[in-house]
C-alpha cells in the first residue's frame, strides 16, 4: 500500500503527495477517519482524489493510503430489494448502525455477511467450466433466481462442489485451473464499476421492450437492449414515466438510479416501490428491483460514481440471461457532478463549463447497454435497456447534456411542458420525439401483433403531422375555412390525442395496455376515420358524422378489461358500420 499525505483540500477534491505506487482509479482511504476516495488524476507523485464523503475538517498533513484496488461492487445474493447509496453502501444497514444520517468513515459491507443462502449446485465434480458458466443457483426472492457464475478469467475442472446453506463469503466450489492452481469460488464476486463486464457477442436489437404505454409502444418504441432519453423541464412527468416503465416494462429486473435527485422525490420512490404490486406475479415490485439513492445533498463525487455502480449491477443480471431495465434519473445531475469535479481539477472547460470529455463519458455509459450473448459454454442471451432522464435547465434541449445524449441514444421521448400543463400525460410530444428502432422492430410487430401494425403507425404519424399544419391555418382564418375532409382529420386526430395517446397512470385498467388492445383501439379510430371520409364523399352530413354516439364508445374502449377486449372490439366495429351507414342513408332520403 502506498502511503501519502494531504497537501490541499478543495471541497470533495483532495490532493495528496507521495503516491508514486498508486494507480489511476485506485480506491484510497483518506485521513484517520478512513474516508473513501478514488484517484482521478496522477501527476508524478501527486494524486488528485475525489472523496465520496463530506470533507469538512480535513487538513494538510493527514494520511492517505491506497488499497491498490479499483472502485468495485459486490455482486451476489442480497442485491435485490436493497437500497444503496452511490458507492453501494446499504442505506438500511447504515441506518440500523448509526441512525438516519450517514456517518463519515462508516464501513458497512454491501452484501450481508451473516445471512445464509440455500445454494443448489448445477454442476458436478470433474466437470469442465469456463468464465460465465453457471455452477449453481440461489433463490434470492420469490421472483428472482440468482445464477452463480464462474468469475471472469477462471477456467478449469471442478474439484469440489457443495450443497446447502452458505454465506456470501463461504466456499461453495473449488476449481482447479489449467495451470494446476486451485481457486475457491463463493456466492459473491467483485467487479470494477468503470469497466464493462465482458460478453461473447453483441446482437442486433430486434425485439421491443413492451411498456404498455401506448404513445411509446405504438409511435416511439424502444428495443430490448436499446437506449432512450427522456428530456423534459420541471414538472413534465419524467419521474412518472420512469415509474411506469419500471412497473410495466417487459423486464425481469429493474435497476433504478436516483442520481442527484431531490430528496423528497427520492423519498417518494423509496416509499412507493415497495407498495407497487408487480403485475406479473402479484408480489411487491421490490422483489425484482435494486434501488440506488444518491440525493442532491449527498457528496457530489458519489453522484458521479452512482450510475457506474448501477449499470455494473445491471450487467451482472444481464449476464445471467435476464432482461434488465435500467432507469437513470437524471443524467443531467450526474453531468453537473462531472462539471464540478472538472472545475476543481482546473481542467480546461468546454461548452457551458462542462468538461470536454462529457460526450465520451455519456457514450461510455450508454454503450454498456445492449442485447448480448453472455460468456460461458451455453451462451445465455440477456438484454440491458438503459433509459436516462435529462433535466435541461429551463427545458432548453439545446444545452450540452441533452445534445450529447441525443447523439448517442436512438429513442428520444421529448416531454412537453405545455402538454403537462393541459394535463395530457404521458406528456410526450409526438411531433418532436422519434425512435430509430422503428424499422428494425416493424417486422416483429407485424409478425407478433398484426400484419398491418406498421402501416397503421405510419397513418397515425401522418395524421398528427397534418393536424399541426391544419391548426396553423385555423389560427389564421378559422376552422370554417377548412373543407369537411380536413375538419374530419381534425376530429380524428383529437380522438387519437385524447383517446389513444393520453393515458391515465392511476387508473386500474388504463395504466397498462397490451399490444393487442393497442392495435384494436387504433384500428377502431382509423376505421371511423376511413368510413367517415367515404361517407363524406357520398354526401353524408359532417356534423352528424362528428357527433355519432359510437365515438364515445371508441373513447371508452381503453377502459375495458383485457379479457373483454375482443368482444367489445367486434361490438364497436359493428356499431361504427351501422351508424355511418345510417348517416349516409338519411342524407339520401333528404
Amino acid at each position: 500500500m502506498s502511503q501519502g499525505r494531504i497537501v490541499k483540500v478543495s471541497g470533495p477534491l483532495v490532493i495528496a503527495d507521495g503516491m508514486k505506487d498508486a494507480d489511476m482509479y485506485d480506491v484510497v482511504h483518506v485521513s484517520e477517519q478512513g474516508l473513501i476516495g478514488e484517484i482521478i488524476e496522477m501527476r508524478g507523485e501527486m494524486a488528485s482524489i475525489q472523496v465520496y464523503e463530506e470533507t469538512s475538517g480535513l487538513a494538510p498533513g493527514a494520511p492517505v493510503a491506497t488499497t491498490g484496488a479499483q472502485l468495485s461492487v459486490e455482486l451476489g445474493p442480497g442485491l435485490i430489494e436493497t437500497i444503496y447509496d452511490g458507492i453501494q453502501r446499504p442505506l438500511e444497514e447504515i441506518r440500523k448502525k448509526v441512525g438516519p444520517n450517514i456517518t463519515r468513515g462508516i464501513s458497512v459491507p454491501s452484501l450481508d455477511r451473516n445471512k445464509k443462502w440455500e445454494f443448489v449446485p448445477a454442476v458436478k465434480t470433474g466437470d469442465l467450466v469456463q468464465s460465465g458458466d453457471i455452477i449453481g443457483t440461489v433463490q434470492e426472492t420469490i421472483i428472482v433466481e440468482q445464477k452463480i457464475m464462474v468469475p471472469y478469467g477462471i477456467e478449469g475442472t471442478i474439484v469440489e462442489i457443495k450443497n446447502g446453506s452458505f454465506t456470501v463469503e463461504e466456499t461453495v466450489c473449488v476449481v482447479k485451473k489449467n495451470n494446476g492452481e486451485e481457486v475457491n469460488l463463493t456466492l459473491m464476486q467483485k467487479w470494477p464499476v468503470r469497466r464493462g463486464r465482458p460478453y461473447k457477442e453483441k446482437l442486433v436489437p430486434v425485439m421491443p421492450l413492451v411498456t404498455g404505454q401506448r404513445v411509446i409502444d405504438t409511435l416511439f418504441p424502444i428495443a430490448k437492449g436499446g437506449v432512450a432519453a427522456v428530456p423534459g423541464p420541471f414538472g413534465s412527468g419524467k419521474t412518472v414515466v420512469q415509474h411506469q416503465l419500471a412497473k410495466w416494462a417487459d423486464a425481469d429486473i429493474v435497476v433504478y438510479i436516483g442520481c442527484g435527485e431531490r430528496g423528497n422525490e427520492m423519498t417518494d420512490v423509496l416509499m412507493e416501490f415497495p407498495e407497487l404490486k408487480d403485475p406479473r406475479t402479484g408480489e411487491s415490485l421490490m422483489k425484482r428491483t435494486v434501488l440506488i439513492a444518491n440525493t442532491s445533498d449527498m457528496p457530489v463525487a458519489a453522484r458521479e460514481a452512482s450510475i457506474y455502480t448501477g449499470i455494473t449491477i445491471a450487467e451482472y443480471f444481464r449476464d445471467m440471461g435476464y432482461s434488465v431495465a435500467l432507469m437513470a434519473d437524471s443524467t443531467s445531475r450526474w453531468a453537473e457532478a462531472l462539471r464540478e469535479m472538472s472545475g476543481r481539477l482546473e481542467e480546461m472547460p468546454g461548452e457551458e463549463g462542462y468538461p470536454a470529455y462529457l460526450a465520451s463519458r455519456l457514450a461510455q455509459f450508454y454503450e454498456r447497454a445492449g442485447r448480448v450473448i453472455s460468456l460461458g459454454t451455453e451462451g445465455r442471451e440477456g438484454a440491458l435497456s438503459a433509459i436516462g432522464a435529462v433535466s435541461p435547465p429551463g427545458g432548453d434541449i439545446s444545452e450540452p447534456v441533452s445534445q450529447a445524449t441525443l447523439r448517442i441514444v436512438k429513442v428520444f421521448w421529448a416531454l412537453d411542458a405545455q402538454l403537462a400543463y393541459k394535463r395530457h400525460f404521458p406528456a410526450i410530444n409526438w411531433l418532436n420525439s422519434y425512435s430509430l428502432y422503428v424499422d428494425k422492430l416493424s417486422k416483429w410487430f407485424d409478425e407478433n401483433v398484426e400484419k398491418d401494425w406498421s402501416g397503421m403507425r405510419s397513418d397515425v404519424i401522418r395524421l398528427l403531422q397534418e393536424e399541426a399544419e391544419l391548426n396553423e391555418i385555423v389560427q389564421l382564418v378559422g376552422v370554417d375555412s377548412l373543407s369537411y375532409e380536413d375538419r374530419m382529420k381534425l376530429e380524428v386526430t383529437r380522438s387519437i390525442r385524447e383517446d389513444y395517446l393520453h393515458q391515465n397512470a392511476f387508473h386500474d385498467v388504463d395504466t397498462y395496455t397490451s399490444l393487442n388492445k393497442q392495435y384494436n383501439l387504433l384500428k377502431l379510430i382509423l376505421k371511423y376515420y376511413e368510413d367517415s371520409m367515404k361517407a363524406l364523399n357520398e354526401g353524408a352530413d359532417f356534423k352528424m358524422l362528428s357527433e355519432l354516439p359510437v365515438r364515445e364508445r371508441i373513447g371508452r374502449y381503453k377502459y375495458i378489461e383485457e379479457k373483454n377486449i375482443e368482444t367489445a372490439f367486434d361490438e364497436v366495429n359493428k356499431q361504427i358500420e351501422e351508424e355511418i351507414s345510417e348517416s349516409v342513408a338519411s342524407k339520401e332520403v333528404e
